[in-house]
């Protein structure tokens, strides 16, 4: 009997494994084809001015890129399975010591922000549904949608302009004037706590930036999936009985928003590996995205894939994970 109530579960973890397998191998493979398919030369990019084709010849046996493509594909996937993501052509370094490197920056910068995002959005959202029509609304709504189709890079830009040249300029408060490049304030010795409060200060400005965008598009998300559940039957109900406001919010709307709000939570955790390329590149922070940028044109072939094997892999393990945890979020599902 217990044999029997096991094996339906074995089968499916099997299935859900081969097929998580073949879908990171897809992924991988796509990749290396369009790496070879993309124009440009990585010798051309190594060489030194004034070099003869001999030499850009020499660098590119150097590299492997002399053989044929099935050799180069064949040596990359017996290496990748070997976890060995090969040497990058730039700076003559282990891949996953390069990733090691951006990987801490683009998490520490995408999770906290992620986590304000979704804190905030969630919340404005809701407050935005019980007032829906009033013109608090109205205002959230604006906002929210100017923050959406405002480009990434033209908001850094005008929190820069605004919170570090123009707070100097006016000489406001210590606290007002951030810096705007880097993650540390540059020949400044600090350590412990000191360290600690210099990276913060140095965190609001991207990480302000990219929780705002990001609540901006969860407060829509949450405002158009809390109006439809203040519309549904058993929520008059609930206020028929004289329960408060507040309370209906908390226990009825938002209880049934888990599901969702947890759906779209995978579907965001990836983009703190990716990281924002635009956010990364104005405020100088060498994450994932701005590494992914260099190595592309660069051609750093080795460098590309393994910042698309840790992307998939994050992106598989969230919606794995987001999946595993429907039942928890809504019961009718585990049923």
């Amino acid at each position: 009997m217990r044999y029997h109530a096991v094996l339906p579960t074995l089968t499916r973890a099997l299935r859900v494994a081969a097929r998580t397998a073949l879908l990171y191998w897809c992924v991988l493979s796509l990749t290396f084809a369009l790496l070879r398919l993309a124009p440009g030369d990585p010798a051309t990019f190594l060489v030194p001015p004034g070099a003869t084709v001999e030499d850009a010849a020499r660098i590119r046996v150097a590299l492997g890129l002399d053989r044929p493509v099935a050799v180069q594909y064949a040596r990359w996937l017996r290496g990748t399975l070997h976890a060995d993501l090969g040497t990058s052509f730039v700076d003559g370094r282990p891949v996953a010591r390069v990733i090691g490197d951006a990987l801490p920056v683009s998490l520490g910068l995408g999770l906290v922000s992620l986590l304000l995002s979704f804190l905030v959005g969630t919340l404005a959202g809701l407050w935005q549904a019980a007032r829906h029509g009033s013109l608090a609304d109205l205002g959230v709504t604006t906002v929210s949608v100017v923050l959406i189709a405002s480009p990434a890079y033209w908001l850094g830009l005008g929190a820069i302009a605004f919170f570090t040249y123009l707070a100097s300029t006016l000489s406001l408060p210590l606290w007002l004037r951030l810096p705007a490049v880097g993650m540390a304030t540059p020949g400044a010795d600090l350590e412990g706590l000191d360290r600690l409060l210099d990276l913060a200060r140095h965190s609001v400005l991207p990480v302000g930036l990219l929780a705002a965008i990001g609540a901006a598009g969860v407060a829509r998300y949450v405002r158009t999936s809390a109006l439809d559940v203040l519309n549904a039957d058993w929520v008059r109900t609930a206020r028929a009985k004289g329960l408060a406001e507040g309370r209906v919010l908390a226990r009825h709307v938002a209880a049934n928003l888990r599901a969702p709000l947890l759906t779209l939570f995978a579907l965001a955790l990836p983009g703190t590996v990716a990281g924002s390329v635009f956010v990364e590149t104005i405020f100088g922070w060498p994450g994932m995205g701005r590494l992914m940028v260099t190595a592309i044109v660069a051609r750093d072939y080795p460098v590309v894939l393994g910042c698309a094997a840790a992307y998939a892999a994050v992106v598989i393990v969230a919606n794995l994970a987001a999946e595993s945890l429907l039942g928890w979020a809504d019961p009718r599902i585990a049923a």
